[in-house]
């Protein structure tokens, strides 16, 4: 994951929030977690700049939506249940999705602030957008092999 790709979607998830006047915070992470662009909206509860985050890096860590996650734990025996939501940094809610160039998964963007509805609204635009860049650097990969 870029710089670039990561404001690019940030960027995209902070003009929706602002369309559908939310407050919210926006965290980009890399395959592995990291922090790479941030931005959270004028009077968003600072609570919300952690949850982002840590949906992100849930989105990085399993590969998956944080909504899917928590279905999975909802359905989990009471065993796998406490001991995933013990850990700390999980966060499985929706709002973050993880970012794939490819095959391969280069990050995840999370949000938090607003209605588990409408973070997941703001992280799917802030993906859109990223998809809309990586499906271009895809093309030109490919037309560099040929």
């Amino acid at each position: 994951m870029t710089l670039d790709l990561a404001r690019i979607g940030v960027d995209a998830a902070l003009a929706c929030a602002r369309d559908l006047q939310l407050q919210v915070s926006i965290a980009v992470v890399d395959s592995g977690g990291h922090l790479l662009a941030f931005a959270r909206t004028e009077g968003t509860p600072w609570h919300s700049i952690q949850l982002a985050t840590e949906k992100a890096r849930t989105s990085a860590s399993f590969g998956l939506p944080s909504s899917t996650l928590g279905d999975m734990i909802d359905n989990a025996c009471e065993r796998i249940r406490m001991n995933l939501m013990l850990r700390p940094e999980i966060v499985a809610m929706g709002g973050a999705f993880p970012i794939r160039l490819g095959k391969r998964m280069i990050g995840a963007l999370g949000v938090s602030g607003a209605s588990e509805e409408e973070d997941v609204i703001c992280a799917l635009a802030g993906c859109e957008a990223i998809a809309c860049h990586t499906d271009a650097a895809l093309e030109s990969e490919g037309a560099e092999h040929e």
